[in-house]
């Protein structure tokens, strides 16, 4: 990793977690939000404060990669993959790490294919690790986030990630079980200029791990629930192969 920051630094970073998850610290919530924190996270989990997880899936022209992703709270995450582009590995990085977004892939690890950083990068990917905030649930049980509820299936949580606020739209079935994600992401997809722009996924899939559900099959991109989604704005499609929570 740049500056010699790797995955397993960030790990390692992490401190265990302190007290165990019982119902009643979230007695006060709506309970469109109870429902789906009682549904993530078993009564007596420890409330983790890192997650390490081994996905596999499909990239932008839908090219095949596996990966590894470390999302530390407070500190932010890093996802190192290698992505096969008609056999070759192309291999890198994005990560935002203590305020700082950046990209790096090269093919064969070698060759330098996309090299990014700067402001904007930084606020894309805390617009990233906020919603990936429901792979670690605990961050979600935290006194910082407001939930409200605009009926007995849509609740939104608002929190601030790395000085960005964030409002992440749920969508949950009669069991808590996410269905989908939505927010307002800052981005550049079509090269028009950064701007926020709805971006979001579907959740088709669900495990548990260690006293964590938590959604394992997903759909992501731009535009979400509108038609520009499905045409132009879906780029990633992962499976959640372990995880493993601290």
């Amino acid at each position: 990793m740049a500056k010699g920051f790797s995955l397993d630094d960030l790990w390692n970073s992490a401190s265990p977690g302190d007290r165990a998850f019982q119902p009643d610290i979230i007695s006060s919530l709506p309970e469109p939000a109870r429902r789906y924190l009682e549904h993530a996270i078993a009564p007596g989990t420890q409330l983790s404060s890192a997650v390490r997880l081994r996905m596999h899936g499909e990239i932008k022209r839908w090219l095949p990669f596996t990966a590894e992703q470390v999302i530390v709270r407070d500190r932010g995450f890093i996802w190192s993959a290698t992505v096969r582009m008609n056999g070759m590995p192309i291999r890198g990085f994005d990560r935002l790490v203590d305020g700082e977004g950046s990209m790096r892939w090269r093919l064969f690890g070698i060759i330098p294919v996309m090299t990014a950083s700067g402001p904007d990068i930084t606020r894309s990917a805390a617009g990233r690790v906020a919603g990936e905030a429901v792979w670690l649930p605990s961050a979600l049980c935290d006194s910082s986030v407001s939930w409200t509820a605009t009926d007995s299936s849509r609740l939104h949580a608002k929190f601030t990630t790395d000085g960005h606020e964030s409002d992440l739209e749920c969508r949950i079935d009669d069991r808590g079980r996410i269905e989908s994600l939505k927010m307002q992401r800052w981005g550049n997809p079509d090269g028009r200029g950064f701007r926020h722009i709805d971006f979001g996924c579907f959740a088709e899939n669900e495990g548990t791990f260690n006293g964590y559900t938590i959604p394992t099959r997903l759909r992501v991109g731009w535009y979400f629930d509108t038609p520009r989604f499905e045409t132009e704005g879906e780029f990633f499609r992962c499976t959640i192969d372990s995880a493993e929570f601290r």
